[in-house]
């Protein structure tokens, strides 16, 4: 099972920026990621709250059965 997401952090450094996810329990990893790496989960993150967003309204607008 997936740990459960609690925080998140962007530090720049030399080799790029440091993204530091923390748990609910209190682990945490750190990774490296250029600018470029950042740039695309930035896209990606956009793509999908675009796509649930969609959903979203769809489900909302969609009559009720009754």
């Amino acid at each position: 099972m997936a740990d459960i997401f609690a925080t998140f952090e962007i530090t720049p450094s030399a080799e790029g920026y440091v993204l530091t996810f923390t748990t609910e329990t209190g682990e945490s990893i750190e990774l490296v990621a250029t600018f470029e790496q950042l740039d695309l989960i930035a896209e990606e993150i956009d793509r999908q709250l675009d796509s649930d967003e969609e959903e979203e309204l769809d489900a909302a607008e969609a009559p009720e059965e009754g």
